[in-house]
């Protein structure tokens, strides 16, 4: 701390300095005409012979990420977002006050300079400079060694300096912006309307989670941050939206881990007259689609496990599944006391006074989950686990629901939705007694979206994509909170 403190207050008398000779130290507007990476795209290949001859001008700004001094020049890279460029500063082609500037300059510096492209006698494509702007000045130095920052607490804290110290951080977030765009653009070009739906809710809804709670002065009611925009969506199709989505924040008041923050961005989609066939195909179209776009190929590596993306993929139903994979006999999953043998027998963990069907999940999660590499649609959901989904036809116990497994974790949630509004009230005052007896992601009654559906909603299929993990898989990430800018963390000490 006190090394700190001392580099500091050196910083701060070179502020004075500067300020002295007449520089600003926190500059004001300057233009920039190139980007790093830009030029060295255009004409980082071409030839010392070529450069002199074109002497190709340009005007770059950016952080200054190394400085070399020697006698009367010096060299320093600056980086501006796109890439790194190096910058030869010498004192006879600057003027006195921009060369009072470079005697100053510390790493972590801003600033702007214009000059012309050229080769360094170890043939280094570099930028001449003959104006230098001083921008801002950085009070703190970068970490030591900031080329590598590896403490993983401090990553997260200060992911200014993150982004600072490690170019491929940079990647990941621009390669998600690029993937929320896609799915965006690949939505509306299937004739989807985008929409933003609250983020208060009344009731929590559209999802098993506890919600955060807060309170509403003008109001004089609580609120709960939302878990879902199901319930809202669902609305807009009732009112005559055939195809709407959201791609937006929910937030769930559980743990943290490799995969859950608490605060987490979801997209959710609903197609009118569909059902949960068509979103598979829709799924593994648009997933296939941003594969080839963002990484040019749908055979990706994550994790060092080769993934692939190319459909069709596999279906397989929840019970099936779980009894292929444990070699179970069906009707073990019919039968509490048989279900709670299997699992102790597997050493599953669970509540001796579970219900048939929460022994029957741990199963699934415990020992088929990790084994869903592959793409995998799990199908077939029991009814008592999925309370907004359309009872099966041809088995009124299950629903027309999957979840898409890729990785070993679930992607995303989709089913055929009920639009029967007395079985949707049924459903929900059994979620209401489940809750009553203590569970607190349990559905409550939502009255006003009963209402809705009593106007009439058509048949409809929605669905729901994590975008945080599917950024996972695409940028081979294996923390969530290497893929969201500013994960939730404890209080710093």
């Amino acid at each position: 701390m006190d090394e700190l403190n001392e580099q500091r207050q050196q910083r701060i008398k070179k502020l004075d300095q500067l300020r002295q000779a007449g520089v600003a130290p926190y500059g004001s507007r300057f233009e920039v005409k190139d980007r790093a990476g830009q030029l060295i795209s255009l004409h980082g290949e071409k030839t010392k012979e070529v450069l002199e001859q074109e002497r190709i001008p340009c005007t770059i700004a950016g952080r200054v990420v190394a400085l070399r001094r020697f006698g009367k020049a010096g060299f320093a890279v600056l980086q501006d977002g796109s890439d790194r460029l190096q910058v030869y500063l010498k004192k006879d082609l600057l003027s006195e006050q921009a060369y009072t500037v470079t005697e100053q300059l510390d790493l972590g510096d801003w600033i702007g300079v214009t000059g012309i492209l050229f080769r360094t006698k170890t043939n280094e494509f570099t930028v001449e400079v003959h104006q230098l702007t001083f921008l801002s000045k950085a009070l703190r130095p970068l970490p030591e060694k900031w080329h590598g920052l590896t403490d993983v607490e401090t990553r997260y804290r200060q992911r200014y300096v993150d982004l600072i110290a490690n170019p491929q951080v940079h990647q990941i977030f621009a390669a998600r912006s690029r993937i929320i765009a896609g799915i965006r653009a690949f939505l509306i070009e299937r004739g989807f309307l985008e929409v933003e739906t609250p983020m208060m809710h009344p009731i929590p809804g559209g999802a098993a989670a506890k919600p955060f709670v807060t309170h509403h002065n003008a109001l004089g009611v609580d609120l709960y941050l939302r878990i879902a925009p199901e319930l809202y969506l669902k609305r807009l199709i009732v009112g005559g939206f055939p195809r709407v989505f959201e791609i937006n924040r929910n937030f769930r008041n559980e743990g943290i881990s490799t995969i859950h923050n608490p605060e987490f961005t979801m997209l959710e989609f609903y197609v009118s007259y569909a059902d949960y066939h068509d979103l598979i195909r829709l799924t593994e179209e648009m997933i296939a689609t941003l594969a080839r776009q963002i990484l040019g190929s749908t055979v990706i590596t994550y994790q060092g496990k080769e993934i692939i993306l190319t459909p069709p993929w596999r279906r397989w139903s929840y019970h099936q599944a779980i009894c292929e994979v444990n070699a179970l006999d069906p009707s073990v999953l019919r039968d509490r006391n048989k279900a709670l043998a299997a699992a102790k027998q597997l050493n599953v963990p669970v509540d001796p006074k579970a219900s048939l069907f929460n022994i029957v999940n741990e199963m699934f999660e415990e020992t088929v989950e990790p084994n869903l590499q592959q793409p995998t649609f799990i199908t077939d959901y029991p009814i008592e686990i999925s309370p907004l989904a359309r009872r099966k036809d041809s088995d009124p116990t299950l629903t027309d629901r999957f979840e898409l497994y890729i990785a070993g974790r679930e992607i995303a949630n989709a089913f055929s939705e009920l639009n029967d509004p007395l079985d949707q009230r049924e459903r929900f005052e059994g979620q209401a007694v489940q809750r009553e007896a203590g569970d607190e992601e349990a559905h409550l009654v939502d009255e006003d979206f009963l209402r809705a559906l009593e106007f009439g909603m058509p048949p409809t299929a929605g669905e729901g994509i994590g975008i945080d993990r599917l950024i996972m898989l695409f940028t081979d990430q294996a923390s969530i909170r290497d893929v969201v800018l500013f994960p939730q963390l404890r209080p710093e000490k």
